[in-house]
């Protein structure tokens, strides 16, 4: 089934179809000479809604009506209960008051200074003789950290997969901090089980999935999800081929020949694949050496010819591909790797794929960018984060298997908390799907969004966000003193910023290779110091990487486009500040 497309994708779109209108400003679609964005108008409902009914009589015993400003009294109550409304109400005002005031203080992407400076003002209202106490805590430290955090609600802040949060998903988020649901035991939390159950069906279908086949659970993010993908290829493929319950009896000859000779287990993954898969090779005892690297293209997309090569090796080597490790949007360019060739060699190895889609999930709830993830239904696992391309707060991160038989090993059984005789009585649990015991409603906020804006609705902000991530390249491109590395894929591209070659005199080094390795060694300086010149002045948040290789001139700028709102034309000025910076460095040296 292509991903996109299954049942689950369609009953998206149709809660789509009943919710609200996104309206995207049509400036993020094209370049255009607008000094800012127009103020966001209100959603307009699709179908006239049916009137809300009236509040329910307050019990005798709730706490008093609200005063302007927190007392003792507030800061002491409890969110829960029957009046833990009312005690919260002049709380969350007095931090949307203090967020405001950091905000304007700010005035930009980040507080200008250096990471000294800013430790010694957190350090002064937090720490020192004059701290901050009592029921002015609150409002003086969140406007410390408004003030002091990185905006990615600014056009400016474009570092990072680090989304602006829609406001409909942090109110959704509020009503969980405040009722505290944990999803270790159906009896903490009724609905939420019931609604994280749900939502992953959906979701499920939405990547490709039969959805009453498939299993997952609400993750803290890629990290989480693809240790869970691996653990789970680790237990099934090395089980099969040892003839070992391997989370009982742990994993046999690691690293190379034990006693038992065993084969030694590989994981492949891409050049370019998240940092992730190495930690969560040292954490499953496999070691991070067990990961072979796959050489990428230009693009960073894993070369097919070369995973097959490797596969081939390892088979020579009579090393067992316990994994290969496909990304659906790679960090720094947002590559794809091919998932259907990954599908189709990882089966005829043996070996489990995972595809690490944190970022490249996104695209599902595109029309235009679904087909770029044709295969991902494929996988044996799946992690997508939706605090990445789909405005979340943090976490929000979600991993799936294609069948629900493959999560046998992280079956556990608590009597304190699902007891055989529970769910036989028909009360679920969701404690073996997780690597947690104690766990927010996460899927809580991903429900609402979807409910409220529909795939849809959401589609169109991915679409808003790769128009301003193409319109951006092509500023790129077409400015002298700026060098595009590839185009983008979904919302984030690679650049650098070109200093002054030597001019063509008696004593400039001649155009040698020596000569063009001086001067990529001085872009390398040149980039990697004017995005600190930026941060420090509190102008700009730009993202820096490396691409694979050795030896000078790897040294690349990156913008994560993740605000629809934000207009090409600041993603233009972006521009310009990067190459104001640029020639500040070169002159400083």
């Amino acid at each position: 089934m292509d991903a996109g497309t299954g049942a689950g994708a369609g009953a998206v779109t149709d809660a789509g179809a009943r919710a609200v209108a996104v309206v995207v400003p049509e400036a993020a679609t094209g370049l255009v000479a607008q000094a800012s964005p127009e103020p966001a108008r209100e959603p307009e409902p699709a179908l006239d809604p049916e009137p809300a009914p009236g509040p329910d009589p307050a019990p005798k015993h709730t706490t008093p009506e609200p005063t302007p400003h927190p007392d003792r009294a507030h800061v002491t109550a409890l969110s829960g209960g029957t009046g833990g409304a009312h005690a919260l109400a002049p709380l969350v005002d007095t931090v949307m008051d203090a967020l405001a005031r950091g905000a304007r203080r700010r005035g930009g992407p980040i507080a200008p200074g250096r990471p000294g400076e800013v430790a010694a003002t957190v350090s002064e209202v937090f720490g020192g003789p004059a701290a901050v106490t009592g029921a002015e805590a609150l409002d003086r430290l969140t406007e410390l950290l408004a003030h002091g955090s990185a905006d990615p609600a600014d056009a400016s802040c474009a570092a990072h997969l680090h989304c602006p949060p829609l406001a409909v998903a942090v109110a959704a988020d509020l009503a969980v901090s405040a009722l505290n649901p944990s999803q270790d035991s159906w009896d903490q939390a009724p609905a939420a089980t019931a609604l994280e159950t749900l939502l992953l069906q959906e979701l499920a279908g939405l990547v490709g999935y039969e959805p009453e086949q498939a299993a997952g659970v609400l993750t803290s993010g890629g990290t989480e999800s693809n240790l869970m993908g691996l653990m789970l290829a680790r237990d099934r493929i090395l089980g099969a081929a040892s003839g070992r319950q391997i989370e009982l009896t742990g994993v046999p000859g690691v690293p190379g020949a034990g006693t038992d000779h065993a084969p030694r287990p590989r994981i492949l993954a891409s050049a370019a694949a998240h940092f992730s898969v190495q930690r969560a090779a040292a954490l499953l005892g496999l070691g991070e050496d067990a990961v072979l690297p796959v050489p990428v293209d230009h693009h960073l997309r894993m070369d097919t010819e070369a995973l097959a090569d490797v596969l081939d090796g390892c088979a020579g080597r009579g090393e067992l591909p316990v994994a290969v490790v496909a990304t659906a949007g790679t960090t720094d360019t947002g590559a794809i790797d091919p998932l259907r060739a990954c599908a189709a060699l990882a089966a005829e190895h043996g070996a489990w794929l995972h595809v690490d889609a944190a970022y490249g999930g996104g695209a599902l709830l595109s029309d235009r960018l679904a087909p770029l993830l044709d295969g991902l239904g494929l996988a044996d696992s799946v992690s997508l984060d939706w605090h990445k391309l789909g405005w979340q707060p943090a976490a929000a991160g979600v991993f799936l298997v294609r069948r629900s038989e493959t999560y046998a090993s992280l079956a556990r059984r608590a009597v304190y908390l699902n007891p055989a005789d529970d769910e036989e009585a028909g009360y679920p649990s969701l404690l073996g799907l997780s690597l947690r015991t104690t766990r927010r409603a996460d899927a809580f906020k991903i429900a609402v969004t979807l409910r409220t804006l529909g795939r849809e609705g959401l589609g169109r902000l991915v679409d808003a966000c790769r128009d301003l991530a193409v319109a951006g390249a092509r500023a790129v491109a077409d400015h002298p003193r700026l060098e595009l590395h590839s185009e983008p894929v979904l919302t984030a591209f690679l650049f650098r910023y070109l200093p002054e070659r030597p001019s063509d005199t008696a004593d400039a080094p001649a155009d040698t290779a020596e000569a063009q390795r001086e001067y990529d060694a001085r872009c390398d300086a040149v980039n990697a110091a004017l995005r600190r010149r930026l941060l420090r002045e509190g102008s700009a948040v730009v993202g820096r990487t490396e691409l694979p290789g050795e030896g000078p001139g790897r040294v690349r700028l990156k913008l994560t486009l993740l605000n629809p709102h934000t207009t090409a034309a600041e993603v233009e000025r972006l521009l310009h500040a990067v190459v104001a910076a640029g020639r500040a460095e070169e002159e400083a040296r």
